[in-house]
């Protein structure tokens, strides 16, 4: 049986439209490989691939994106709305069809060692992929950002699990193993950014708000607004509603409305079911109802 993998990287590139194409490019015309999405956004100055593929040569095409992102991308001039730590930040492997979590942790120790070897480009291994607890949440290894991972390699508890020191103008990146999640942004009527972090520190987990859910506040400079940037990390859990109204609720303590919302990369159809189902006060809803998942399970 096929093994299909999933992998959603995160490139320090929103905002050139020629260099996002280049890094985009390993992905594309590869035998065992498909290019399901990418998005960018020039305000976090970030890009996001969302693709499948069999793990040799899944981990071949993004061995390739990362050296293509290494060379195009100088982190000592980027700037951009999102925390980031290295040209490629982040590198997930998410078992999909057919392929256990071990498998996924396996091909991103391969990527992570690979990547150093050829390109000189260090990594943390993350989440289900992480050498000690303290390394499994993403937030905690890029706290201090490109700017301060130079000096923070050098302590004990954080040095690279590849590499010894971080990459002049690539910097580092964190590659693991994890279970799908949402990325998910709640849009605010406001331009004031402290609004926004504000309700972030109350939604997310680490500060006593929602389990599964890492939130910062982001400004969204061209639409003169700010938005609540979230991961949810299970949604099974934490539906996308939960976390919507309970923004709203944070949002009144300000006089600030909730203006829109809006996915990055692509969704698992159950997170959109659950929320459909809330607001929409279905009752004895089942998802074989769904038309599309009804055709999909059809021989």
């Amino acid at each position: 049986m096929k093994q299909i993998i999933q992998c959603v990287p995160n490139f320090s590139e929103g905002r050139d439209a020629q260099r996002i194409e280049m890094i985009v490019a390993p992905f594309r015309g590869k035998t065992g490989v498909q290019l399901l999405d990418y998005s960018a956004d020039a305000d976090h100055n970030r890009l996001v691939v969302t693709v499948i593929g069999e793990p040799e040569p899944l981990g071949q095409a993004v061995i390739e994106a990362i050296g293509v992102a290494a060379r195009l991308i100088d982190m000592t001039k980027h700037h951009g709305q999102h925390p980031r730590m290295g040209a490629t930040d982040v590198v997930p492997f998410i078992p999909i069809k057919n392929v256990t979590m071990e498998a996924c942790i396996a091909l991103s120790r391969k990527v992570a060692e690979a990547v150093y070897t050829r390109y000189g480009v260090p990594s943390f291994l993350y989440e289900k992929s992480a050498s000690a607890p303290h390394r499994e949440n993403l937030s905690a290894i890029r706290k201090g950002q490109f700017e301060g991972m130079a000096e923070k390699v050098f302590e004990p508890e954080w040095h690279p699990d590849y590499g010894e020191v971080i990459h002049p103008t690539a910097g580092i990146t964190a590659i693991g193993a994890r279970m799908p999640l949402v990325a998910f942004n709640v849009n605010l009527a406001t331009n004031d950014l402290e609004i926004a972090n504000k309700i972030a520190k109350s939604v997310r987990h680490i500060n006593g708000g929602l389990r599964y859910c890492k939130a910062l506040g982001i400004a969204l400079e061209e639409r003169g607004i700010v938005q609540v940037s979230m991961n949810m990390t299970d949604y099974t859990k934490t539906p996308l509603y939960r976390v919507v109204e309970l923004i709203k609720i944070e949002a009144k303590r300000y006089g600030v409305s909730v203006i829109g919302s809006e996915i990055v990369g692509l969704v698992p159809m159950d997170a959109l079911i659950q929320t459909a189902g809330y607001y929409l006060g279905l009752e004895n809803f089942e998802d074989a109802q769904v038309l599309e998942r009804r055709m999909l399970e059809q021989p």
